[in-house]
C-alpha cells in the first residue's frame, strides 16, 4: 500500500459507507477512491444487479496475495440499498477485521446518528432481542455500546413529548472565543483579533432574529427551545449579552420548555453575566472545562486553569443556576487515562446536572491535525478505557443517564459523544436537534436551518454565511434566504 489507500468503485454509489467502513480499521489513512477500472487499486468493490438478486464482489490486496469474498442480496423487499451496504460492510469488516486485529467498537455502524436507527427499528416494531440481534449480529457492535444506544433511546421516549408539525427550536450563533482550543473546528474567531466585528455582528443578528419571530408568528410556528452556542456567547459583555436576550424573550410569550447559554469558557464568565441570564428565563448554562488538568489546557492552547472552571461553577450556582452541564473530552493531547478519571471525578465531586462526554475528533478545519503532540491514529491512548470509566461512574454509580449521544468523523477509536443527566434535566434541544425531530431555525454565522417534515422523513436546510464578515457583508442575502421557512411551511400548510 502506497501513501494513500486506493478504493475502486465498479457499479455502485455506496462509497460513503465503504469509506466510513475502510476509515474505522486504518484511521489516518488516506483513502483515494476511483470509478473507472484499473489493475492499481488496494480494495475493488463491485456489484452487478441482475434480474432476481445482486452480487457483490470485494477484493482486498495484502502482501501475500488477494482476499475474496462475495454476496448475494435479492432486489426485491425494502431498504435495499441498505442490504447492499450491510453486505459490502460486513465483508469489509471480516477481511480488514483479519489483516489489522482491530475490532471497532462499533462495528460496521457509520452514521452520525445510532440512537435514531434505533428509534426508527423501533417504531416498527423491533423489541429488544431483536434490535440486539440487528446491532450485535448484522451491525458487529459490541453489547456495551448497543447497551449504552439502547438506554439512551429509552430516556428519549420517557422525556419527550409527542412531536407536532408546528413545533420548533432556535439556535443563535456567537461566532467568538477569547481563542481558538487546538482541537476546534467549529465557525469562531479569536476576539482578541475580532473585537471590532462584535458589536457590528450582534446589531445585524438582533436583526435577524426579529425577522425570524416575524416568521414564527406568521407561520403560527411553536417555539420549544433556545440554545444561545457559538463560539462562546459570554465573550459578549454583560450589556451586550442583555440585549441579546431582551431581542429574544420580547417576542416569546409562553413558557418555554428550556433556553441554554453556552457559557464554555471559564475566562468569559463573571457573576454580572450570569446574573443578567437569570434575570431572564435562561434555564440550563454550560461550563466547559474539557479537562481540568492544567498542563493539558495549555497543550489545547485555553488560558485558564483548572481553578478558574470551579470558580465559575460555584458562581453559576450563587446567580441560581440549578441546570449546569460540563463538558470534557477524552483523548486530549497530553492527557492519560489517569488524568481524564481525576477529571471526571472532580467535576462529579461538583454535583453538575449534566455532564457531556465527547471523544476528541480530529478535523480537518482544526489546528490540532498540523500538530505533533498527537499522532491521528491514537492506537495507543486508553480512550475506549476512558469512556467504559464514564459509564461506570455516571451511570453504574452516580445516577445519572444517557440522554443523547452522537458520531462523528475522525474521531479518536472510532468512538462516540454521549450527554448524561440527572433525570429530569435533560438537554431537550439537544435531543430536537440530534435527532431530527423538529425544525431548528438558525440565526447568526455558521448557523444552520433545518427545516423537518418527521411524517416524510423530510429534511430542508438553509445556511447562514459561515464567518462574521461574510455575515455583516451578505446580510441582506441571509435575510432572503430566511424565507425559505415561508416555502417549506406553506407547502405543509397551504399558509
Amino acid at each position: 500500500m502506497g501513501a494513500s489507500m486506493k478504493i475502486l468503485i465498479l457499479g455502485h454509489k455506496l462509497q460513503y459507507e465503504i469509506q466510513n467502513v475502510t476509515t474505522a480499521f486504518h484511521p489516518g489513512q488516506k483513502l483515494e477512491t476511483v470509478y473507472e477500472k484499473q489493475p492499481d487499486w488496494d480494495v475493488l468493490t463491485y456489484l452487478r444487479a441482475g434480474r432476481q438478486n445482486s452480487y457483490l464482489l470485494l477484493l482486498v490486496k495484502t502482501e501475500s496475495g488477494i482476499l475474496r469474498s462475495h454476496r448475494r442480496v435479492p432486489n426485491s423487499g425494502e431498504r435495499y440499498k441498505q442490504r447492499c451496504e450491510t453486505a459490502f460492510g460486513q465483508m469489509l469488516y471480516t477481511a480488514y477485521s483479519g489483516l489489522t486485529g482491530v475490532v471497532p467498537k462499533w462495528g460496521i455502524l457509520t452514521g452520525v446518528r445510532p440512537v435514531k436507527n434505533l428509534q426508527q427499528h423501533m417504531a416498527a416494531g423491533c423489541d429488544e432481542p431483536a434490535l440486539r440481534q440487528l446491532f450485535c449480529g448484522d451491525y458487529k457492535v459490541t453489547p456495551e455500546k448497543f447497551d449504552l444506544a439502547y438506554q439512551t433511546a429509552i430516556v428519549q421516549k420517557q422525556v419527550l413529548s409527542p412531536v407536532d408539525l408546528r413545533d420548533v427550536s432556535l439556535y443563535v450563533s456567537i461566532p467568538f472565543c477569547p481563542s481558538r482550543c487546538l482541537y476546534c473546528s467549529f465557525v469562531s474567531h479569536s476576539i482578541e483579533k475580532s473585537h471590532k466585528l462584535v458589536e457590528p455582528y450582534l446589531q445585524l443578528l438582533l436583526q435577524e432574529i426579529t425577522l425570524t419571530f416575524d416568521l414564527i408568528d406568521k407561520l403560527g410556528l411553536h417555539l420549544k427551545t433556545v440554545y444561545i452556542g457559538g463560539g462562546t456567547p459570554t465573550t459578549l459583555s454583560a450589556q451586550q449579552m442583555d440585549r441579546l436576550l431582551a431581542a429574544i424573550f420580547a417576542r416569546i410569550h409562553h413558557p418555554l420548555e428550556e433556553c441554554t447559554v453556552e457559557a464554555g469558557r471559564p475566562d468569559t464568565i463573571d457573576l454580572e453575566k450570569l446574573q443578567v441570564m437569570r434575570r431572564w428565563p435562561v434555564t440550563r448554562v454550560n461550563i466547559n472545562p474539557q479537562t481540568l488538568s492544567d498542563q493539558v489546557l495549555q497543550n489545547i492552547g485555553r488560558r485558564h486553569s483548572a481553578a478558574q472552571t470551579i470558580e465559575s461553577f460555584h458562581q453559576a450556582r450563587q446567580a441560581g443556576f440549578d441546570n449546569i452541564n460540563m463538558d470534557l473530552i477524552a483523548g486530549l493531547p497530553g492527557d492519560s487515562y489517569q488524568g481524564f478519571c481525576a477529571t471526571l471525578d472532580r467535576v462529579l465531586d461538583l454535583d453538575p446536572e449534566n455532564i457531556t462526554v465527547h471523544t476528541l475528533s480530529v478535523k480537518r478545519s482544526a489546528d490540532l491535525k498540523y500538530s505533533q503532540m498527537v499522532r491521528y491514529s491514537a492506537q495507543d491512548l486508553p480512550v475506549e478505557a476512558m469512556l467504559t470509566y464514564t459509564v461506570e461512574r455516571l451511570v453504574g454509580e452516580s445516577g445519572y443517564r444517557p440522554y443523547y449521544m452522537y458520531r462523528q468523523k475522525n474521531t479518536l477509536s472510532n468512538l462516540e459523544n454521549v450527554g448524561y443527566a440527572k433525570p429530569g434535566t435533560e438537554g431537550l434541544y439537544n435531543i430536537y436537534m440530534m435527532e431530527e425531530l423538529h425544525t431548528t431555525i438558525g440565526c447568526g454565522a455558521g448557523s444552520v436551518t433545518k427545516m423537518v417534515d418527521p411524517r416524510k422523513n423530510l429534511i430542508q436546510r438553509s445556511f447562514n454565511f459561515k464567518y462574521p464578515l461574510e455575515y455583516t457583508k451578505n446580510f441582506s442575502e441571509i435575510c432572503s434566504r430566511k424565507h425559505s421557512l415561508e416555502v417549506f411551511y406553506g407547502d405543509l400548510f397551504q399558509v
